[in-house]
């Protein structure tokens, strides 16, 4: 007998953008982290933890962060539940709601890779429809599925589209299972899901604060449902899954809307000329609506450029993958990154 269990052993691993050692000079363009640094107010916050805080067990509710979700947001404090980031909501879900090829959980593909491999933990049977060529939601086919839990990224990546709010209320109502609404990147798009917990209970939406807040390093996530839906989540939980200090933080990070606003703004404004610069480099570059760009390079050839940016110093994100191998996901950095990027790409396709 091996060490673990069948789906263990069969099932790949998720992986990762690389993270470079702290201090590394390397400009870092992999995994969609804010450019700016997170709030005045919540380093403010970060020099007022004192040896009783840590000595405490936390929260097991976080009830002063919901609370900061709630009057930021307007929903009742007892329609959240926070996770040690949204991916561990993602897990708590597969936990309590998936379980073979009897409870499947489905979705619509390319998207977020993490979906299939918790699934494959769990272990559950998956169901991958192709979004259709102008990544319009394949709603009937997904309502067909019958499963358990259906998962919807809007904003999506790597390809940065957001489904239409009718899109995704045409779904609720078609779905017999939960329909999670991942909202990773919403800080950075035209509007929300999130009136849909309204009209239907088995509507989840998630929400994180390691794009729009930049606290990435922080891990603290959030979902917002019905608190029928809710329950059978709480049991699954880890008693203290969300520590003092991110309790602390994230509610500094939520009641300042303002700077949050601000960086979010610079990120948008910047998003557009890295677009821009771009397809003026013939790169074909989706519209996108979170804090990257999805680009295929003109002459296809997406992993020899990582490949070159990398010895350069500049991490994007590749996926060896059908239908993403020929382009590269590029995180928006500071329009000087920016810049940086966009030289060094031009040098690379001239020499090519």
């Amino acid at each position: 007998m091996g060490y673990f269990r069948s789906a263990i052993d069969k099932m790949a691993s998720y992986v990762p953008g690389e993270q470079p050692l702290p201090g590394t000079p390397i400009i870092k363009l992999n995994t969609n982290e804010n450019p700016y640094p997170p709030s005045p107010k919540v380093m403010a916050a970060l020099q007022t933890i004192n040896g009783e805080s840590l000595r405490r067990y936390p929260d097991p509710f976080a009830k002063d962060f919901c609370k900061a979700v709630s009057e930021t947001l307007g929903v009742p404090s007892d329609w959240i539940i926070v996770g040690n980031g949204s991916d561990d909501l993602l897990n708590i879900l597969v936990r309590a709601c998936a379980e073979g090829s009897d409870r499947q959980i489905a979705y619509p593909t390319p998207t977020y890779v993490l979906y299939r491999t918790l699934a494959a933990m769990q272990p559950a049977s998956v169901i991958e429809i192709p979004y259709r060529q102008d990544f319009q939601l394949p709603i009937a086919e997904l309502a067909q599925t019958q499963a358990a839990i259906t998962f919807v990224a809007s904003p999506n990546s790597p390809s940065g589209h957001a489904v239409p709010l009718p899109a995704l209320r045409e779904l609720a109502k078609a779905a017999s299972g939960v329909v999670v609404i991942d909202e990773a990147y919403v800080d950075f798009a035209e509007c929300s899901a999130l009136r849909l917990i309204e009209e239907f209970e088995h509507v989840m939406v998630l929400r994180t604060l390691s794009k729009g807040y930049s606290l990435a390093g922080l891990r603290l996530g959030f979902g917002i449902a019905h608190p029928n839906l809710l329950a059978g989540l709480f049991k699954v939980k880890d008693s203290y899954n969300i520590d003092a200090i991110s309790i602390l933080l994230g509610a500094a990070a939520l009641r300042d809307q303002v700077y949050k606003n601000a960086c979010v703004d610079k990120v948008k404004a910047s998003r557009q000329t890295l677009t821009t610069k771009l397809r003026h480099l013939g790169f074909t570059v989706l519209e996108s609506q979170g804090n990257f760009v999805l680009a295929t390079p003109p002459a296809g050839n997406a992993e020899l450029l990582y490949s070159s940016l990398k010895q350069l110093g500049i991490l994007v994100r590749y996926f060896k993958q059908p239908g993403l191998s020929d382009k590269l996901r590029i995180s928006v950095g500071t329009e000087a990154h920016n810049q940086v990027l966009v030289e060094t790409l031009a040098n690379l396709t001239r020499s090519s």
